[in-house]
């Protein structure tokens, strides 16, 4: 059993094979390293004069990483408080996973599984089922309110005579 995965592991020999020093007159953007199966490979997503320094690349990523622990507090705390709770934290784990191979993990896991529940709700066999079982819970809710208004009838918590 291995300790690292092979998505790191290539990401460090993508990273090794990369200039350790560089020019300046090089292009402006640099392209973006693929795996070859439509994924980018994981690593640090900072510019390359920040990379070459140690100190410079350090405080990169602590700076990334407080950043990124804010929004990530923020949305937990929109959880609970008005706003968009989940996609300010997985917004957060953007932010990280410019820097850091663990959120570039949990991101790759969740864009899969994601897309693996969106293809089963597509699905026809599974929109029918949903179809009817909501057809079949209006039903019942419909009887129920009918059942209510003919044993009690439709009276006003207010009085309209005042």
């Amino acid at each position: 059993m291995h300790a690292e995965s092979d998505e790191r592991a290539k990401a460090v020999a993508a990273t090794a094979t990369g200039p350790v020093t560089g020019d300046v007159t090089g292009p402006a953007v640099a392209p973006v390293p693929d795996d070859g199966e439509g994924e980018r490979l994981l690593g640090s997503r900072a510019p390359h004069f920040i990379k070459r320094s140690r100190t410079l690349h350090i405080s990169w990523q602590v700076g990334v990483f407080v950043v990124g622990l804010a929004v990530v507090g923020a949305g937990v705390a929109m959880l609970v408080l008005p706003g968009p709770g989940w996609v300010v934290i997985f917004g957060g784990m953007a932010i990280w996973a410019t820097e850091f191979v663990w959120a570039q993990l949990v991101l790759r896991w969740t864009k899969r599984k994601v897309t693996e529940a969106a293809q089963r709700a597509l699905d026809p066999r599974v929109r029918r089922r949903n179809i009817v079982l909501t057809t079949v819970g209006l039903v019942i809710v419909a009887v129920l309110c009918g059942i209510y208004l003919w044993k009690f009838g439709l009276v006003m918590p207010w009085s309209i005579d005042e």
